[in-house]
């Protein structure tokens, strides 16, 4: 396994991923499949190339299995801050430690930026799993928002939790 800063020459393979993402875990995400299905490639590839966008993927040769995205805040009183966006691994390779080794490499990636100070991300309330494992890296959670997302007639409360580093 590998993992590493994807590029806008991985457009293709991050697309496909995330709209998988976005149909297997429609509650994990704030936008949907049906919003971005018929967005093109180079949408995809402009998310990649971002300044204070950081896109990590984990390959196993070369297909993608997960990827975590960090984003730091440019506005000059937010800057202490980054937030994690988008994490997600394939059902077929999930409980390998993927989701781990993504969330270190965006962690230690706003370490290498030196003003960030803390990490948010927020998760679904019920997602124990990811719960757990960003509990395990040091997250904490500081509040919870109900009715944070609406699927149809059904509501998700997400929980946001921070590491400060």
């Amino acid at each position: 396994m590998e993992i590493r800063l994807l590029t806008a020459a991985d457009a293709e393979v991050y697309r496909q991923l995330r709209l998988e993402g976005l149909q297997m875990n429609p509650e994990a995400f704030g936008s949907s499949f049906e919003e971005e299905k018929d967005m093109g490639l180079a949408l995809f590839a402009s998310r990649l190339e971002g300044q204070e966008s950081f896109t990590f993927g984990a390959f196993e040769q070369n297909d993608l299995l997960g990827v975590a995205t960090l984003v730091q805040e440019n506005k000059m009183k937010l800057k202490h801050k980054a937030t994690i966006f988008a994490v997600y691994v394939s059902p077929k390779k999930r409980g390998l430690g993927l989701g781990k080794h993504l969330m270190l490499a965006v962690i230690n990636q706003a370490k290498v930026l030196a003003v960030v100070e803390q990490i948010n991300l927020t998760v679904v309330s019920s997602n124990d799993s990811a719960k757990g494992l960003y509990k395990s890296l040091g997250f904490q959670v500081f509040g919870t928002e109900k009715r944070a997302l609406k699927i149809g007639q059904q509501y998700v409360d997400e929980d946001y939790m921070v590491l400060y580093i």
